[in-house]
């Protein structure tokens, strides 16, 4: 929700609160005949209004709304809300008193606190109540404000999440990479015929991955590497030299469950805007599984001025950033850092408990 009507909401609420007392107040003055009385003169309606039933409910809705809620509702921490809750009422009601006393020894002199301590208690309570009225408003004001926002949120997300799954549709079927798989496992036939139908054989379970399995919610976090490997070796048909990419995971990915097609859009790109083909380890790809955490690391030699004109053309970055903020919020943090020829990706994900 925009700044803008969130203030409006406000001047809103505060303008129909003071109408509410000014009404009491007339109501009071009319049905009690209170013009009549000597003493209603010197009484300062004002100082009243303002000690009795406007700090009290300043200091209600603003802590109910700017603190507890977001202390404790929002972590469904509902005991400690209703103690904070009844504490923070309180001290409203204590600091309203206060107020309403010295503000009363300042205008109209000394004589207020007469009554004596039972009667300071009887009027701190009271204002406690208000506090707390205004608190529930506030509450129910900050509710309805992120409940729009989350509605808003989901729905914005939701439509980057389809602009997303395009991509990815589009990415899946990179005919590019089809092209020259095949071209060089026909040319391998005629080498190797074994080696060649093992490649085949790797193509084809990466088609069938890309049918199949990207149309669940979560996979086992060891089909996505296996996939990933496939495309590894498939790729390093390409290159005369085997230890051009280093590949290692470190964890157990059979107990682990991710969304698939997570990682594969880095390693593309690693792979397409990789400068050195010829050395070892030119791109080097690490999982480390720990506990709930899965930290990936993907890394490439890089031509400077190209890499920075064509990043992640398939997904592009707000596209891979958006699909990740929508699975996991924040859960997951990723950076991409570029020196004069190294570019790194690192994506850290904390898996939910559930």
């Amino acid at each position: 929700m925009k700044k803008s009507i969130i203030t409006l909401l406000h001047i809103g609420y505060w303008l129909l609160y003071l109408l509410l007392l000014t009404l009491i107040l007339v109501c009071l003055s009319v049905g009690t005949n209170l013009k009549a009385q000597p003493s209603f003169l010197n009484f300062g309606f004002d100082v009243f209004l303002i000690g009795f039933a406007v700090v009290p409910a300043i200091i209600g809705f603003y802590s109910f709304y700017g603190l507890l809620f977001i202390k404790y509702l929002t972590s469904k921490k509902i005991w400690r809300f209703f103690i904070a809750a009844i504490i923070t009422s309180l001290i409203g009601g204590i600091v309203g008193a206060v107020f309403l006393f010295l503000l009363y020894n300042l205008r109209i002199g000394p004589g207020i606190s007469k009554d004596g301590v039972s009667s300071a208690l009887s009027i701190s309570l009271v204002m406690a109540f208000i506090a707390l009225l205004n608190g529930v408003v506030g509450l129910v004001m900050k509710g309805f404000i992120t409940w729009y926002g989350d509605i808003k949120l989901k729905d914005e997300l939701g439509k980057k999440n389809y602009e997303t799954e395009l991509a990815l549709i589009k990415s899946q079927i990179n005919p590019h990479f089809l092209f020259n798989t095949i071209n060089n496992i026909d040319i391998l036939i005629e080498k190797n015929a074994t080696q060649a139908s093992s490649y085949l054989n790797k193509l084809s379970e990466i088609m069938r991955f890309m049918l199949y399995e990207t149309k669940t919610t979560v996979i086992p976090l060891q089909k996505e590497i296996s996939y990933i490997q496939k495309y590894v070796d498939l790729q390093l048909l390409r290159t005369a030299n085997p230890y051009n990419v280093s590949f290692s995971v470190h964890g157990n990915a059979m107990q682990t469950l991710v969304h698939p097609m997570l990682f594969i859009p880095f390693i593309e790109n690693a792979f397409k805007h990789n400068s050195d083909i010829k050395t070892d380890s030119a791109i080097q790809i690490l999982f480390i599984i720990d506990n709930n955490t899965i930290t990936f690391t993907c890394k490439n030699k890089c031509k400077t001025q190209k890499n920075n004109e064509s990043q992640y053309k398939g997904l592009g970055n707000d596209l891979i950033q958006k699909r990740l903020t929508l699975l996991y919020g924040s859960k997951h943090q990723l950076h991409i850092d570029q020196s004069a020829d190294i570019y790194i990706v690192n994506l850290t994900i904390q898996l939910h408990n559930d």
